[in-house]
């Protein structure tokens, strides 16, 4: 209607001045040019009011769908969901975007829980309509191409980058990874903070990967492997089908009215960037070590997707440590400004896992054509041949390395470790069928990988060291633990790995004249005239070359580089083989321990009568590192010290005999032994060697009750309503008839010694404190003590000398009667003959 009476209006006006009307309040210039002055206002006058409309219009869907999330079941949301992608433009679902992303994954300040992807488990009802709805070629990736062909832009504030991306930017460095190029939107007047600018697939997938990591307050007693949940099987589908290891990356499935979806614009390496802040002739300049990103070939287009996708993995999966702050790190007393989760964990090793599957998948010619033949490569060829150094390996580093140095002692680092030794095997994730017959462990590692380790020297040696560390201070009789040792032997021990691990630290450990002699000799290959001796010598300076980058690279030019095979290392493995050794003794004993207190158990035991001495509860090891468990940790342990014999060259003569002398030393391994420690005025001070025996199990302290034994906590073998009752009774007695006890107890006499033999007990006599190491008098007040009655083991003797009595044509009171008189005769018994039975 607007719309109709804009145009009245005009065609009124236009007859008027056509026709020479008379009124006098409508007034045209002059000529030709009064008629496009009237069309160019109607026509803003439309676009304006359009919009308004447009903008209205939005804001009305958008407020729509947000009022459906909270009333409307979740299928009925996605299916209308669904409708909205397909019937709406672009430009009305633009502003809906940012909103439908938050709704789904989560607001990046923790806020918004959205779906809740990580506790998504597939026995859920809302599972498959998830994984349906956030599919690869699913509605909402059908939004986000759909708002890609119109090259709409979001922003994400860069407060919510990981720490080392934010501060590199607030410091006025761009960060190396291509991922943040020509995307920084500085702050106008008004804005206090920076901000990325970010095409619909990137702010997609920062979303997506930000869910992993972004503080949530989720429900507590998650159930089922996280391995299971939505969010882990959607990181696998995104990376099998952006990063595929056969055939190229699918085509764009959704294509606009024109036929295309627009990548995002080519970078270019000199472009130079405007500073901000105070310092406003800056400039904010790249790293000089980056290197230009694939996409800055134009051929590489058909890739965008793919680079995008692992730059945001890597960036906000792993870019939680700089080297600079990996070096503070080391310092025990500095905080750690960033705690991964094992989900957390779990996902990077399912991306390394994908990226050596991704990167083996690079085709034979590829792998051994020269380098001039790598321009005539397909893009994701190229892509495939560069992911894992360019990408991944400097970051993955020192993520492993903070892990290693800050993860609890305990089983849940099992995630870390398998990320690591993932990551070191990349020969296990290549499409070459391997002998199924015999152990992966005989397997020989092909001499091709040798350039793999030579590469990531630090990813084997360091981390190694890293491992060895954290061993020597792990309970080993646990049985989650000795398997960690295990694993970790047995990787290492591969045949041919341990020699390509020592090859490479003797390439890094030569001198420097051989780079520069690499640098200014040509040499001549076969077929050029050489000999196959002098094309030796450019591959070998090259992996010199190679080696000492990698190392330098990632720990600095002044870095002190410790050997895997040398003799400060091979200390540190021959005290975890004698830990190793003192576990497995350890486990031993509780092995047996188990064995006889399983065949003295009887069948009183039905009636929860067990021994009532709460100190000799045997305190090694964990509740399950029993039976079945104890025989799985010497299995592990006893592999390991075989394959750490086999990496290190250790003599097994030697380490038999070891094994043997632990075995043999009784006193020194026994339970009642206290563990090491020094003794000070205030009581014994626990060394190292006391402390991984205790940790270990191999000693321990004597813990005793001290405290009034009628007031220590009720027993699973006693009847807690016949102590308390009994302790009512007796405490009146001993209320009513103190004077006449003490009375009693301080006579010389053999009535004395009686009463003191039934009104007070030996253990109130004597304590004992492990701390203090002296024995103390405590004064009881002669008292007498019902308790023993309440024990389910007294009451069941007491009811078969009841049932005999019975049968033998006793009474009630007859039984009664014989069983005070046989308590006063034992105690009779005991008070003139007891010392000496002591002495003896």
């Amino acid at each position: 209607m607007i719309f109709v009476a804009a145009l009245s209006a005009l065609h009124s006006s236009f007859s008027l001045n056509h026709y020479g009307g008379s009124c006098s309040t409508v007034q045209f210039p002059a000529g030709q040019y009064g008629s496009f002055i009237v069309l160019a206002a109607f026509l803003a006058v439309v676009i304006f009011l359009t919009s308004s409309l447009c903008v209205t219009y939005c804001v009305y869907l958008q407020a729509n769908l947000k009022a459906d999330s909270a009333t409307k079941p979740f299928l009925q949301r996605c299916q209308e969901l669904v409708k909205v992608i397909d019937e709406y433009l672009a430009k009305d679902l633009q502003p809906v975007f940012p909103w439908l992303v938050e709704s789904v994954f989560g607001s990046l300040d923790g806020v918004m829980v959205g779906w809740n992807l990580r506790l998504l488990q597939p026995r859920s009802s809302e599972y498959s309509v998830a994984m349906e709805f956030l599919d690869p070629s699913g509605p909402l990736m059908k939004l986000v191409y759909k708002l890609q062909a119109e090259e709409y832009k979001y922003e994400v504030p860069v407060s919510y980058l990981p720490g080392p991306v934010k501060a590199s930017i607030q410091q006025g460095v761009l960060p190396d990874s291509p991922l943040f190029h020509n995307k920084l939107q500085f702050p106008l007047s008004g804005q206090l903070s920076l901000s990325l600018s970010l095409n619909p697939f990137e702010f997609y997938m920062f979303n997506f990967a930000s869910c992993l990591i972004a503080p949530r307050s989720l429900p507590p007693g998650q159930i089922g492997s996280p391995s299971d949940s939505a969010y882990f099987v959607l990181v696998d589908t995104y990376l099998k089908h952006f990063l595929p290891t056969e055939g190229s990356v699918p085509p764009y499935p959704f294509l606009d009215a024109r036929g295309t979806v627009s990548p995002p614009a080519p970078r270019s390496p000199s472009m130079q960037f405007t500073g901000y802040g105070s310092h406003g002739s800056s400039l904010l300049k790249r790293h000089i070590s980056h290197q230009p990103s694939v996409n800055a070939d134009p051929a590489a287009q058909e890739i965008w997707r793919s680079e995008t996708l692992l730059q945001v993995f890597v960036e906000i999966w792993l870019h939680h440590y700089s080297l600079e702050m990996y070096q503070k790190l080391q310092s025990p007393q500095v905080k750690e400004p960033f705690s991964p989760t094992e989900d957390h964990v779990l996902v990077v090793r399912l991306l390394v896992k994908h990226l050596h599957a991704f990167s083996n998948s690079l085709k034979p010619e590829q792998v051994s054509s020269s380098p001039s033949a790598h321009s005539h490569a397909s893009p994701l060829e190229e892509f495939k041949r560069v992911v894992v150094p360019r990408f991944v390996q400097q970051k993955l580093y020192v993520f492993l390395q903070h892990c290693f140095g800050h993860w609890p002692l305990d089983a849940s680092f099992r995630a870390v470790l398998e990320t690591w030794l993932s990551y070191i095997q990349p020969w296990r994730y290549t499409s070459e069928k391997s002998n199924p017959s015999g152990d992966s462990h005989s397997r020989t590692v092909p001499e091709k990988w040798a350039s793999f380790v030579q590469e990531n020297l630090l990813m084997y040696s360091k981390l190694f060291q890293g491992f060895l560390n954290r061993a020597v201070r792990t309970d080993l009789v646990n049985t989650k633990n000795a398997l960690m040792v295990f694993r970790v032997a047995k990787v290492f021990a591969q045949p041919n790995l341990p020699d390509m691990i020592q090859k490479a630290e003797q390439l890094f450990l030569e001198p420097e004249h051989v780079l520069h002699h690499r640098q200014h000799r040509e040499f001549l290959t076969p077929s050029h005239g050489g000999s196959f001796l002098s094309s030796r010598q450019p591959a070998e300076a090259d992996a010199v070359f190679k080696v000492k980058s990698h190392v330098y690279s990632l720990e600095g030019q002044d870095c002190q580089y410790k050997q895997m095979f040398g003799s400060e290392l091979r200390n540190v493995v021959l005290k975890l083989v004698q830990i190793i050794a003192q576990a497995r003794q350890t486990a031993k004993r509780i092995s047996d321990h188990s064995a006889e207190a399983a065949a003295n158990q009887s069948f009183l035991s039905w009636f929860g009568i067990g021994s009532q001495d709460l100190n000799s509860t045997y305190a090694a090891g964990e509740p399950d590192d029993t039976g079945e468990c104890v025989r799985k940790t010497h299995e592990f342990l006893d592999r390991a010290l075989e394959f750490l014999c086999e990496i290190f060259r250790l003599n097994t003569g030697q380490v038999a005999q070891l094994v043997a002398n632990l075995s043999q030393a009784p006193n020194d391994l026994g339970s009642k032994q206290l563990p090491d420690c020094i003794q000070s005025e205030n009581g014994p001070i626990l060394t190292d060697l006391g402390r991984l025996q205790i940790i270990n199990g191999l000693r321990r302290f004597d813990i005793e009750y001290q405290g009034d034994l009628e007031l220590q906590p009720i027993r699973s073998y006693e009847n807690a309503v016949l102590v308390r009752l009994l302790f009512r009774v007796a405490s009146v007695l001993n209320e009513r008839f103190s004077s006449h006890m003490e009375a009693l107890c301080s006579r010389r006499d053999l009535l004395g010694r009686l009463g003191r033999y039934y009104l007070t007990s030996p253990c109130e006599r004597q304590q004992k404190s492990p701390v203090t190491r002296r024995f103390t008098e405590r004064q009881w007040r002669p008292r007498l003590s019902l308790r023993t009655l309440a024990s389910y083991r007294t009451l069941f003797g007491l009811v078969l000398l009841y049932m005999l009595g019975a049968l033998l044509s006793f009474g009630p009171l007859s039984s009664t009667a014989f069983l005070l008189v046989s308590f006063f005769l034992h105690g009779l018994f005991m008070t003139l003959f007891g010392n000496k039975l002591k002495t003896h």
